[in-house]
């Protein structure tokens, strides 16, 4: 396993490059499973499910992706998390679901930690905090793709964005809740802290 943290933006195009070829060289057991840590500049990525009415204003480039979902905002203060992992050997017998299922426990843990209640919502992908009012609103995204049982693209956390670009699109074409970051809820890991909690709860939920 490698553990890969960007020390700067990583341009978006870039990124998909490279999870291409580790994705290829994982399936032809030519390289380890790798977890790459990322901040992007501002950006919009469209998956295989976005409508295009979802793009309210492109204020910002628009990447069509081959990822599953909608539209998404990527952005400083933003962890990005590619995943790219081998399900047949980090499963008895390979479940996408079961491996969704463990992405959001991953994010719920590393939420935790920090004393956010993250919470899964039955038709609504992604992680979720109730606010006072009892409005719910997104801090974590995640969006995949599996290609002979190797996974790839991962997890976004909202640590401290600009939340007011995610006003260009419809957000996984969810209308009519919000989205929220651990700044906004008076929570300020940096970088280098979150990093160290995703490790940690990484090997908590899928094992060494």
């Amino acid at each position: 396993m490698e553990w890969t943290i960007a020390p700067n933006l990583t341009d978006y195009q870039a990124a998909l490059t490279e999870m291409e070829s580790r994705v290829a060289a994982i399936i032809a057991g030519s390289a380890p499973e790798k977890i790459w840590l990322v901040e992007h500049p501002p950006l919009y990525t469209a998956g295989t499910s976005a409508q295009p009415s979802d793009l309210l204003e492109a204020r910002f480039p628009v990447h069509q992706v081959g990822r599953g979902g909608q539209y998404t905002y990527h952005g400083p203060g933003q962890r990005v998390v590619y995943v790219m992992l081998d399900l047949k050997t980090r499963m008895n017998s390979p479940d996408i679901r079961k491996f969704v299922w463990m992405l959001e426990e991953w994010i719920i843990r590393t939420l935790a930690a920090y004393g956010v209640d993250g919470q899964r919502r039955e038709g609504r992908v992604g992680i979720w905090v109730v606010r006072p009012d009892g409005g719910e609103d997104k801090i974590a995204a995640l969006g995949i793709r599996v290609r002979k049982w190797v996974t790839f693209h991962g997890i976004a956390i909202n640590v401290n964005p600009d939340l007011s670009h995610f006003l260009g699109i419809v957000p996984c074409g969810i209308r009519e809740h919000g989205v929220t970051s651990l700044a906004k809820l008076g929570k300020n890991p940096d970088m280098t802290a979150l990093d160290a909690t995703l490790k940690e709860k990484f090997t908590e939920v899928f094992g060494a």
